[in-house]
Order: structure tokens, then C-alpha cells, then sequence
């Protein structure tokens, strides 16, 4: 049997992806159902390693962590039997960049739902530039996926039949049918919403707009923009970054509703201050411990 393939995923299509699915073979594989008709069993992920907790024991260490890209956080966790990832984790400092392969896992509680993860089998530090590269790939791998299902929500009343009678195999076409079925037409803003992140990173200070509607993370970019926008972006970031200087040793970071609320009393308005917080990450200077908080690099 061939080695799956290791998708370049962006974690919020990953974690939104709770539809489990076995192969057809004997001793096949069990793969996840991407919102985009991607079957998953092998990932392959970057980002910004923010928490890594030891809970095995010396003898037999398990760890688990949280890597956070440009549209949200994966979880892994790594056991004794994958000795040369529980090596790299006993190696890595948090908060780090790192490019991890692996397996997916799932696990669904009682109430049904299904939540997903990452079972690394290799784990490498990495450079900014090479997070940047790994995003380049995910921004790629992502416009494929988003094209191919744009292809198909085309072909009127498409099944499995008359995907694989159009020259998709038996399990794209198995996975892309499965997708409409189970999470609906998906929307495209959500995906451009991803690419549009992963350019900005990588392109740092070019405008990078997509103009898709609701862009919390998106400066004015229109020719109106004025000098004082400019000065009041910066004065936010500075505010942050100050209030995060400050308190440095809350091992939780800083709440962002207190960073908003530090900001409105300089009278800097909420949606500056969340875009403030949102660009220092971007650029490096920051992450996001936990959701809703933020802490320094």
C-alpha cells in the first residue's frame, strides 16, 4: 500500500473537517473529510509552536501542544511510539516556529461531535522564511482544492458516478461528493480569507486585499487613507506592545479585552486595536497563548 499523501492544510479547514470516512481496501486507512472533498490521513503543517505540555513520565513521556498558523491553531500530541518526534518535542523551547508531518486523529466525545488532531511523526525547528515557504505551498494546495469544488458545484446534479465518468478518481470524487453532502456548499470568502493571510506574511508591508467583505484583519488600503490612520495604527501597536512589555510574566498573557479597553481610554477605537494585535502576530512580535489572550515573542 502507497504512503498518503501529506496535505499542506491551513488549520481552520483542518479542525472544521469532522467527517470521518474508512477506505474502501482491506486494512485501508481511515481519512477525514476536508469541507473541500480532500479525503486526509497525513498532514503536513507549520506554524508558531505557542504551549507544549509534558504529561507522560520520564520513562514513558507523552507531550502535547499547540501550533498556531495564519488562520487559527492545531493540537498534537506525540506518545512513545513515535520516538524521534518525542525527541524533537523534548528538544524545542516554546514559542517557536516548527513544520511538523503526521497523522490524523480524532476523537468524538458523547454528545457526537468530532474533534481533530495532529499525531506527529517528524518535527523540525524552522526559520521565518521557511514559514513563509510552507505557507506559499498551503496558499497553492488551498486555490487547487477551492477550484476543484468550484468545478463540481458547476456540474449539475453531480454524483460519484459522473465525477469518476469525468476523469476524477474514485476517491476525489468520493470525498468531494461527501463534502456536499455532509457540510454543504462551502464558502469561498472563508478560503480566499486564508490566502489573503499567508500573501500578507510573506509580503509583509505590500497591500494584500481582497476585498472580502468582513475582513476584520484588513488596514484601509483605498487611496483616501490618511496620514493620521497611519500614526493611529502605530500608536495602537505601540500601546500593545508596551501593555505586553509590562506584563510579560503573566505566564497566561494579556487578555485582549484589556488591551482593548487600555486602548479605548487613549481613545483608540476597538476594530484598531483588534487589527493592531492581529498585525504583531503577522509580523512576528506576538502570539496567542490561548484564545482571547495575547503574549509577547
Amino acid at each position: 500500500m502507497s504512503r498518503e499523501t501529506a496535505y499542506r492544510v491551513f488549520s481552520k479547514e483542518f479542525n472544521a473537517s469532522t467527517e470521518t470516512m474508512k477506505g474502501d481496501e482491506e486494512m485501508s486507512p481511515t481519512y477525514i473529510v476536508s469541507p473541500l472533498g480532500s479525503m486526509i490521513n497525513r498532514v503536513m503543517i507549520a506554524g508558531l509552536l505557542t504551549e507544549i505540555d509534558k504529561t507522560g513520565t520520564e520513562e514513558e513521556p507523552m507531550w502535547r501542544g499547540r501550533v498556531q498558523d495564519e488562520s487559527g491553531s492545531f493540537f498534537i500530541s506525540v506518545g512513545k511510539f513515535q520516538q524521534e518526534a518525542s525527541a524533537s518535542m523534548a528538544g524545542l523551547e516554546a514559542p517557536c516556529r516548527v513544520s511538523i508531518i503526521g497523522k490524523v486523529r480524532t476523537y468524538t466525545n458523547n454528545d457526537g461531535r468530532t474533534y481533530v488532531s495532529v499525531r506527529p511523526e517528524h518535527i523540525l525547528e524552522i526559520s521565518e522564511e521557511d514559514y513563509g515557504a510552507w505557507l506559499l505551498e498551503g496558499a497553492r494546495s488551498l486555490w487547487d482544492r477551492l477550484l476543484t469544488m468550484r468545478k463540481v458545484l458547476n456540474i449539475p446534479d453531480a454524483d460519484e458516478n459522473m465525477l469518476k465518468s469525468k476523469g476524477y478518481s474514485d476517491q476525489e470524487a468520493k470525498g468531494l461528493i461527501t463534502a456536499l453532502e455532509v457540510y454543504g456548499q462551502p464558502d469561498s470568502s472563508t478560503y480566499l480569507s486564508m490566502i489573503q493571510n499567508s500573501l500578507r506574511f510573506i509580503l509583509g508591508d505590500q497591500d494584500i486585499d481582497f476585498g472580502i467583505p468582513g475582513d476584520a484583519g484588513a488596514v484601509e488600503r483605498s487611496a483616501e487613507k490618511t496620514e493620521s490612520d497611519n500614526e493611529l495604527n502605530e500608536k495602537a501597536e505601540d500601546l500593545v506592545m508596551r501593555c505586553l512589555e509590562e506584563r510579560d510574566n503573566e505566564p497566561d498573557g494579556v487578555p485582549i479585552d484589556d488591551l482593548v479597553e487600555l486602548g479605548e481610554s487613549e481613545g483608540i477605537p476597538r476594530v484598531v486595536i483588534e487589527e493592531a494585535t492581529e498585525s504583531l502576530m503577522i509580523k512576528g512580535l506576538a502570539y496567542e497563548p490561548s484564545l482571547g489572550f495575547l503574549k509577547m515573542i
